[in-house]
């Protein structure tokens, strides 16, 4: 049995694996509270479902990008639960996880985050010929250097899309594709679904060194004037 953790931003989310399947998944707005709501909403998950901690085998939580104490409060929960069990640990990225509930749509997918100021974190996936592949890597851009990089009808997901979906529809037009913004909410099933793969591939973290991803605009220094 395994367990997934997000808690990248003020969504948050928990999915109990057993046997490959998802059988139970607690997703909820946390704001900045996720100190607070974390293991009591794990505690709450394991009851319902008579789990008891010495029967997961493995961890998986997504590593960013995100907040700053979201991050830091899931990923050092999942690292002490890993420790402290003995189990395995995977992360995967937060934007890919919320980017593979539309992987059957065979089309381009573009997941975005507030990253604050103004600028969005990003990125771009695909399924193509039955392989899930990372087309852009995550960065930090614009709304407007993000149109002006889309060639193609894209989907566009995640929760600030419903923010800024007039503005995709201006610079796009058909080209932008946008689920209705019920369904923004980022399921941690998808996130278990790329930690299984992974974890079935050994592809495990060291918890020892697994850190947050945060992401950060290209520093320009000037040279100084002698």
């Amino acid at each position: 049995m395994q367990l997934a953790i997000d808690t990248s931003t003020g969504t948050a989310g928990l999915a109990l694996v057993r046997d490959g399947e998802v059988i139970a998944e607690l997703t909820w707005r946390c704001g900045q509270n996720h100190t607070r709501q974390l293991m009591p909403n794990v505690e709450h998950l394991f009851k319902q479902f008579d789990v008891r901690p010495e029967m997961l085998t493995g961890i998986i939580v997504a590593r960013g990008p995100g907040s700053f104490n979201g991050l830091r409060v899931g990923i050092g929960t999942a690292k002490g639960m890993a420790f402290s069990l003995g189990i395995p640990i995977v992360s995967v990225g937060t934007l890919e996880a919320e980017a593979y509930q539309y992987a059957e749509t065979g089309l381009p997918i573009c997941p975005v985050f507030n990253a604050g100021r103004g600028e969005i974190s990003t990125a771009m996936y695909r399924r193509k010929r039955g392989r899930w592949l990372q087309l852009v890597s995550e960065h930090i851009t614009t709304v407007e250097e993000l149109c002006s990089s889309i060639g193609s009808k894209t989907v566009f997901c995640g929760e600030h899309v419903p923010v800024i979906a007039e503005q995709l529809r201006e610079h796009l037009g058909r080209k932008a594709v946008i689920p209705p913004a019920i369904s923004s909410l980022r399921r941690a099933a998808y996130l278990a679904g790329l930690g299984l793969k992974r974890l079935d591939a050994g592809e495990t973290d060291d918890p020892a060194t697994l850190q947050p991803l945060y992401l950060r605009r290209p520093s320009i220094t000037k040279a100084k004037h002698r």
